[in-house]
């Protein structure tokens, strides 16, 4: 019996210490953060560039952490774009890329399916590409595909929000409350990807927006808008009206975990600076709260 007992806690330790030793897809190394927070750029940023382009401009702006978008060509020399269907050749290539540049791939988005296995492929995808969580806009109907499939692959799935469209009744994601009331009894890897710009622009207070979600923000779109209105466009954080000191604020009550993607949908060309500017707020903001 005492032979027996003590295999027993021989075994429950290895299993403790197997555990200890593995990060959930969850779970962002701390070594990624900057600021308290893990904050980079979505590279949908620098659309007009490669990918190993929008890694290399994440990094000259301080960024550890990336969201990819999908369809973005991988480089100059690899004519294929970023998400399902990518080779592991290529998926290799694209991980000794962020390596070099001591950067992680947190997020993966905006995408979406029309069935089980249109999704499927995506969390495939994120799983071979250990990409923390996807962002899509789904139909209702699709929420009960969402939630089997986050259980099996334990990726997280973040519900994305554009502006709110007057003509289109059934565009619901906009709205912080039905995002909520629509996820809230679902699995906990579900949430929202608070995209605080695009609350802005419809009419929406974005701290508002996250209190609301609180419990549910697996990431976000921080932006700061030159002006409340449908019109506003992106200016360096601290420089607009989105109150980003009072978003960080939330986003710290709230004990979030995800990341801040910077989507720069202004001066395309040569946004870095600006995205740089945004990184460098959040880094001053960290070291003024001691994080």
């Amino acid at each position: 019996m005492k032979l027996i007992v003590k295999i027993q806690c021989v075994l429950a330790a290895a299993a403790l210490l197997c555990c200890a030793s593995q990060v959930s897809a969850a779970d962002i190394p701390e070594e990624y953060s900057t600021g308290g927070f893990f904050i980079g750029s979505q590279a949908y940023s620098f659309n007009r560039f490669t990918l190993f382009e929008a890694i290399e401009k994440n990094a000259m702006a301080g960024g550890k952490v990336i969201e990819f978008f999908p369809g973005q060509k991988i480089s100059k020399d690899i004519d294929q774009g970023v998400g399902p269907g990518m080779s592991e050749e290529n998926m290799q290539k694209v991980k000794d890329k962020l390596a070099q540049h001591g950067m992680k791939v947190v997020n993966f988005g905006v995408t979406g399916a029309g069935d089980e296995a249109g999704y499927r492929n995506i969390f495939e995808f994120c799983k071979k590409m250990d990409i923390r969580a996807f962002s899509c806009e789904p139909a209702k109907d699709h929420l009960p595909i969402l939630d089997k499939l986050v259980k099996e692959y334990d990726v997280m799935v973040a519900i994305h929000n554009h502006p709110r469209r007057a003509d289109d009744p059934n565009y619901w994601v906009w709205d912080p409350v039905a995002v909520y009331n629509a996820v809230k009894d679902l699995d906990s890897r579900i949430g929202a990807a608070a995209d605080t710009g695009h609350w802005v622009r419809s009419g929406l207070n974005p701290v508002y927006g996250l209190k609301v979600l609180e419990g549910r923000v697996i990431s976000s779109h921080m932006k700061d808008l030159h002006e409340f209105s449908a019109g506003g466009h992106d200016v360096p954080y601290g420089q607009g009206v989105s109150n980003v000191p009072a978003l960080l604020d939330e986003l710290k009550r709230q004990g979030f975990k995800g990341n801040i993607s910077i989507e720069y949908e202004y001066n395309w060309d040569n946004s870095v600076p600006e995205v740089a500017q945004c990184i460098g707020f959040v880094r001053g903001y960290g070291t003024a709260k001691k994080y």
